[in-house]
């Protein structure tokens, strides 16, 4: 038997990283591998499938591939598909606005506030207008934080006052004010229709009109917000999913100073 049919055959990888062309890594540098799932108001059968692969092609995917289907019921189909992406981005022609403060310990922040500050800071936290959703808000303020970081209500040196959910803007200023509140945190979860936008915009509106939106630091988060639409609605601060008490407490008291509220 000839060893020439166990010569295992060479093949070439492309290994070159371009950032100017970044491509989504699968099992080897730029072969654009990406995995995407969606539902089509269609049977599940032969037909549905390929309408699912012709969606994927016009989404950039090469030779898309329906790993799996199942129906939800007669009229509704969920797939996955698999493919490759043909499209790429220049990451080094990215530039994301963040919150720009070093992030402080629990610890360093209440010898923070001690010394540059001289007394408890009071911030006070809602998930205003109709959102009902509280998880974001008591992850920030909770004593028992969130995922090993405690939240603000376990500070010495902050006095936090969480009011819940669907907490009218009106409401929420005026008890700031009851409290002689330095930060007031907006929390938005609910997004649909981009009604998280219409709320905050109403809440800077408010303070605007009452001439109070230079009496507190005022920072927004949830799952859809970012910093650069926290400046752009009139917000000191955004943060989004991943963010900790940590975060805003830092850039809290920081911008404080930096104001000069003492």
């Amino acid at each position: 038997m000839s060893s020439g049919l166990y010569n295992t055959r060479k093949t070439d990888f492309d290994t070159t990283l371009d950032l100017t062309r970044l491509k989504p890594y699968g099992d080897t540098m730029n072969d654009g591998k990406v995995q995407t799932s969606f539902t089509l108001p269609v049977k599940d059968d032969a037909r549905g499938e390929e309408a699912a692969r012709q969606i994927a092609k016009k989404m950039g995917l090469e030779e898309p591939n329906v790993a799996f289907h199942q129906a939800l019921d007669k009229e509704f189909t969920f797939y996955v598909v698999y493919g490759s992406c043909v499209h790429t981005v220049n990451y080094e022609d990215i530039h994301v606005m963040t919150v720009e403060s070093d992030v402080m310990t629990m610890e360093e922040t209440n010898e923070y506030i001690q010394k540059n500050i001289g007394r408890k800071v009071v911030m006070v936290g809602a998930s205003t207008g109709t959102d009902a959703h509280t998880v974001g808000i008591d992850a920030i303020m909770n004593r028992k934080g969130f995922a090993g970081h405690y939240g603000l209500e376990r500070y010495d040196m902050i006095e936090a006052y969480n009011l819940g959910s669907q907490v009218p803007n009106e409401e929420f200023i005026r008890k700031g004010l009851e409290l002689n509140a330095d930060v007031l945190l907006v929390s938005q979860t609910v997004t649909q229709k981009d009604v998280h936008i219409q709320n905050m915009t109403e809440f800077i509106e408010l303070l605007e009109a009452e001439g109070l939106r230079d009496r507190f630091v005022v920072i927004c988060g949830g799952p859809r917000v970012s910093h650069e639409l926290a400046k752009e609605l009139g917000f000191d601060a955004g943060f989004g999913a991943g963010s900790y008490a940590d975060d805003v407490a830092s850039f809290a008291v920081t911008e404080m100073v930096k104001r000069g509220m003492k």
